[in-house]
C-alpha cells in the first residue's frame, strides 16, 4: 500500500507538472502572438508616422505655391487698380478736351453769327 500512495502521489505531481507545462507553452504562445502583433503595429506605425511626413511636405509645398500665387495675385491687383485710375483719368480728360472744344465751336458759332459789326 504504501507503494500505492507513493505512485498516486507521484502521478499528481506529474499531472500538475504536465498542467504547468501546457500553461507555461500557451502562455509563451500568447507572448509570441502578442509580440509578434507588436511588432506588426510598430511596423504600421512607423509607416504611417514616413506616410503623414511625406503629406506634411506635400502640403507644406502647397502652401508655399498658394502664398507665391497670392503674393502674384496682389501685384496684378495693384496693377489693375493703377490701370483703372488712369482710364478713370483719360476719359476725365477727354471729356474736359470735349467741352472745351464745344465751347471754342459754340464760341466762333456765336461771332461769325450773332455779332455783328
Amino acid at each position: 500500500m504504501a507503494s500505492g500512495g507513493y505512485d498516486d502521489w507521484d502521478d499528481d505531481n506529474r499531472r500538475v507538472v504536465y498542467e504547468g507545462r501546457q500553461v507555461l507553452e500557451r502562455t509563451s504562445a500568447s507572448l509570441a502572438r502578442s509580440n509578434q502583433i507588436a511588432i506588426e503595429t510598430e511596423n504600421i506605425g512607423t509607416q504611417v508616422i514616413s506616410d503623414l511626413g511625406e503629406q506634411r511636405e506635400s502640403l507644406l509645398r502647397s502652401q508655399r505655391r498658394l502664398e507665391n500665387a497670392n503674393d502674384g495675385l496682389s501685384k496684378s491687383n495693384s496693377i489693375l487698380r493703377s490701370m483703372q485710375r488712369t482710364v478713370f483719368y483719360n476719359k476725365l480728360i477727354l471729356v474736359l478736351i470735349i467741352l472745351l472744344e464745344a465751347l471754342i465751336l459754340g464760341g466762333l458759332i456765336f461771332i461769325k453769327f450773332f455779332k455783328k459789326k
